[in-house]
């Protein structure tokens, strides 16, 4: 039996949710609540598009131009985002992840950043997914398995789908006071600006609005948590039916794109919230950059549940 282009499939099931889980990526590949969708899909055998549920590590966004200094040492990786020149999303998205502990509601997948250009460096990747009533639970661990400190940052990308229609029919939730802006062309941060104050307000979900036509491709901070440290971001349909991702405090970010394409029918399909451990450019910016020392580990965890 051929293995699809997506990799190995892992099938989970716990009360009312199915998830299915590919191995090249460690990627969410569906997820649904009593059979209703809660992220956009893709094909097993399909090569998967726009990040659709990867694992981003070891740095999620973007590398500016692919080019940081660490440890005194200028390092250029391969620019993956060739349209605004820039290293996107890590060097996890493509490995092909091997399963090291597995249920029938839970998966760890495990693979091997190895040294390369750019990031002379060997990191273990553990991504942990576990379906139970609440929802899907998913933790990535990085350990340093080298002999020199290595940066370190993670998130995921999944596309949320709150009911019918689309990103335009949909009412967000984001509890997020500063927004960082950006370059139009090419994304590059430029600083971080009250969401109330930028834009005359546009960035602005801290009280759930509709999204409308709002073009949105920005991290956020500043977030506003619960009594157990978590922060939710909720999208909730004209019909009342939702979805929501929550998260701990490792990741200080999340990263919100409304998914605008120039193909009318995959345009806006879902939204996609990615909670990060860094903002973008955080190789250069050093804020929130993990420094893992030899031996050492850093974990992050979210959820996704239905509403």
């Amino acid at each position: 039996m051929s293995i699809p282009l997506s990799g190995t499939h892992f099938g989970l099931t716990a009360g009312d949710y199915h998830a299915t889980i590919a191995s090249v990526g460690a990627s969410l590949r569906t997820l649904e609540h009593r059979g209703r969708p809660l992220v956009v899909p893709f094909d097993a055998d399909e090569v998967r598009p726009a990040f659709r549920g990867a694992t981003l590590a070891p740095w999620p966004n973007r590398v500016v131009d692919g080019r940081y200094v660490f440890d005194g040492v200028e390092q250029q990786l391969a620019l993956t985002e060739p349209g605004r020149g820039h290293a996107l999303h890590g060097l996890a998205a493509w490995l092909d992840f091997t399963a090291i502990d597995r249920s029938a509601s839970s998966v760890t997948l495990s693979a091997t950043i190895e040294a390369q250009d750019g990031y002379p460096h060997r990191v273990e990747v553990a991504v942990a997914f576990e379906l139970d009533e609440d929802g899907l639970h998913t933790t990535v661990t990085g350990t340093n398995a080298g002999p020199t400190p290595a940066p370190w940052g993670t998130g995921p990308h999944p596309y949320l789908v709150a009911g019918s229609g689309r990103v335009d029919d949909w009412t967000l939730e984001l509890p997020a006071s500063q927004v960082l802006t950006v370059t139009e062309d090419r994304l590059i941060p430029t600083g971080l600006a009250d969401v109330a104050a930028e834009a005359a307000g546009v960035f602005d979900f801290s009280t759930p609005r509709a999204i409308a036509d709002t073009f949105i491709d920005h991290a956020f901070t500043g977030l506003r948590r619960g009594d157990d440290g978590r922060a939710t971001v909720a999208v909730r349909s004209a019909e009342g039916t939702g979805v929501a991702m929550t998260w701990d405090e490792a990741c200080a970010w999340v990263q919100v794109h409304t998914a605008d394409r120039d193909i009318p029918e995959l345009n806006r399909l879902g939204l996609a919230v990615e909670p990060m451990t860094c903002p973008p450019d955080a190789y250069n910016s050093g804020i929130d950059l993990i420094v893992l020392a030899p031996g050492e580990s850093a974990s992050a965890g979210w959820k996704i549940t239905a509403l």
